[in-house]
């Protein structure tokens, strides 16, 4: 039997030096749900025999015990950085109330917006979020007709515990703008989120008087924490470059090191978890952020000093894991009445999942090697199926979960491909479909998933001219034929850094008005069992020559 080994006392002091008498604040946080609120088998861990994960209702017998322990110099929070509901069924198909409602019965004290939740339209959202018993923050989310925050967000709250004013922040990363439907987001703005979060932090600490500020932000550390911070900032802390050039919105750690005031962040956003909170060596800004899906929940414990009220140390409750408690049923039993109300809103949200569609011969795995992978490959391979294209391709982020090999169901696709993305296709010349794949190649780029052609390119070789050999249906590649090629809408509309599609002629474009996850089932339907390979659809060859073909 796993075991957490929660200390009997008050957890692992990693901080030497904590007063007898210092208040303690069990945070208690989640990230990146995605709709993970109810059961689920823990295949990362062992694909053959993934242990059982009780999902919110295990969550909330954690919960509970925490908060068990409070008392006059021991309290806690319970927050989530965002990209709450749009994953699993229960909480796409829903819109994300059946989240809602769990958190609402948990009692959560706060809650960020992830990109994610702008999945859907700004107008249904906002629906889902009015059923919310608990502030919705976001402090950099503007209304494009007022030119003020977003009526259903606000920029910060101001909570007591144990007579320490805490004020809470929460923003939203600017990469929702590459990353959601235009239409989704046509009403709003969003505004630069170390600009913003430093004049909350500066209201919250010049005019609000509190004594903690704490960051709840849908971005996240990066994958690589210690070698990317020697790279962004010198030996004193100070960025190497004047002016930051980046494709992408600030993350946590930029906010940790240059927004001065803030004793934590939590983040999201990455879907990676750390075991302990990471702090910046000049600013001592700490930042914790969790795994995704449910799979686990996030606590650990400040200690702030009762005379000062500032944050003396940490601690953190289990000795193996750290502050990233997996929820396994046998560890946490489930709580009866949040399970029953979760288990209600699954029954209505998955008829029909446990259909068999298919079988696959073999473990088809969304590990991409050299931008193939036997999970990816298919997914286009499906596409390219559905809408008789030339070539079919997809972002490297695109595939969200594995197949076993054997049966497999409508539940199993839709793990795979969670979100509502729609198939289209558009016709364009041999030259734009060659720049369609240089512009995924350029820099550190590494490619596209994709089927119906043969690629190798050349890292040696100068941006937008590393496609050493193309060919389509297995013919030579023609600069001046035209091709039909399927994707998604998604990133047609220059999405995951396609800006290129929107060149697109509209009336090039037919939207098929299937949805690529029924498309992926048809696929199924059709070429069972599915015997997909890593093949020569895809290759990275930087001692190429160009084919005669390529050649200017």
């Amino acid at each position: 039997m796993r075991k957490v080994l929660l200390t009997a006392a008050l957890g692992l002091a990693l901080i030497a030096g904590l007063g007898a008498e210092d208040l303690r604040l069990d945070i208690m946080f989640s990230n990146d749900v995605h709709g993970g609120i109810d059961r689920s088998q823990a295949t990362f861990m062992n694909p053959d025999f993934p242990p059982q994960l009780g999902g919110g209702a295990t969550a909330a017998t954690l919960i509970k015990q925490v908060r068990a322990m409070g008392g006059p110099k021991r309290a806690s929070l319970l927050l989530d950085a965002g990209d709450f509901f749009q994953g699993r069924p229960v909480g796409t198909v829903t819109r994300g109330k059946a989240v809602i409602d769990y958190m609402n019965a948990i009692g959560y004290d706060a809650m960020t917006i992830g990109n994610h939740e702008y999945d859907i339209a700004d107008t249904e959202l906002i629906k889902t979020l009015a059923d919310a018993e608990f502030p919705i923050l976001s402090c950099n989310i503007i209304e494009r007709r007022t030119g003020k925050l977003v009526p259903y967000t606000q920029p910060y709250i101001i909570l007591e515990r144990m007579g320490v004013r805490i004020g809470i922040i929460g923003f939203t990363t600017t990469d929702t703008e590459k990353m959601s439907f235009p239409e989704n987001i046509k009403n709003v703005d969003f505004v630069d989120e170390k600009e913003a979060v430093g004049k909350y932090v500066d209201i919250l600490r010049n005019q609000e008087n509190v004594d903690i500020v704490i960051v709840l932000g849908h971005a996240g550390l990066p994958y690589e924490i210690e070698s990317t911070y020697l790279s962004r900032y010198d030996a004193k802390g100070n960025p190497f470059q004047g002016e930051r050039y980046a494709a992408w919105g600030w993350d946590a750690q930029e906010i940790a090191r240059e927004v001065p005031g803030i004793d934590l962040i939590i983040g999201g956003h990455i879907h990676k978890g750390i075991p302990k909170p990471w702090i910046d060596p000049y600013s001592h800004t700490m930042v914790i952020q969790g795994y995704a899906y449910g799979s686990n929940l996030g606590w650990f414990t400040l200690t702030i000093d009762p005379e000062t009220k500032t944050v003396s140390g940490y601690e953190l409750p289990a000795l193996r894991e750290g502050m990233m408690i997996t929820l396994f049923e046998d560890q946490f039993i489930p709580d009866p009445q949040i399970s029953e109300a979760i288990e209600t809103q699954v029954a209505i949200a998955e008829q029909g999942m446990d259909e068999v569609v298919g079988s696959s011969a073999y473990y088809l795995s969304r590990t991409n090697v050299d931008a193939q992978s036997l999970m990816g490959n298919t997914i286009t391979d499906a596409m390219r199926n559905e809408v008789k294209a030339d070539f079919a391709f997809l972002n490297l982020g695109g595939v969200r979960a594995d197949i076993k090999s054997g049966p497999v169901t409508y539940r199993d696709i839709f793990q795979v491909m969670p979100f509502d993305n729609m198939l289209v296709s558009f016709k364009c010349t041999g030259e734009f479909l060659r720049r369609i794949i240089e512009t995924r190649v350029e820099g550190s780029r590494h490619g596209l998933v994709v089927s119906g052609v043969n690629v190798v390119y050349s890292k040696k070789r100068p941006n937008f001219d590393r496609v050493t050999s193309l060919r389509i249906g297995g013919e030579p590649w023609d600069p001046n034929k035209i091709y039909t090629c399927a994707t998604t809408d998604f990133l047609l509309q220059g999405n995951a850094g396609l800006t290129l599609l929107t060149q697109v002629p509209q009336e090039d474009i037919i939207n098929h008005q299937i949805n690529l996850r029924d498309a992926i089932v048809n696929y199924f339907k059709q070429h069972s069992p599915v015997k997909t390979k890593i093949d020569d659809r895809w290759k990275r060859d930087d001692n190429a020559k160009p084919t005669a073909e390529m050649m200017p």
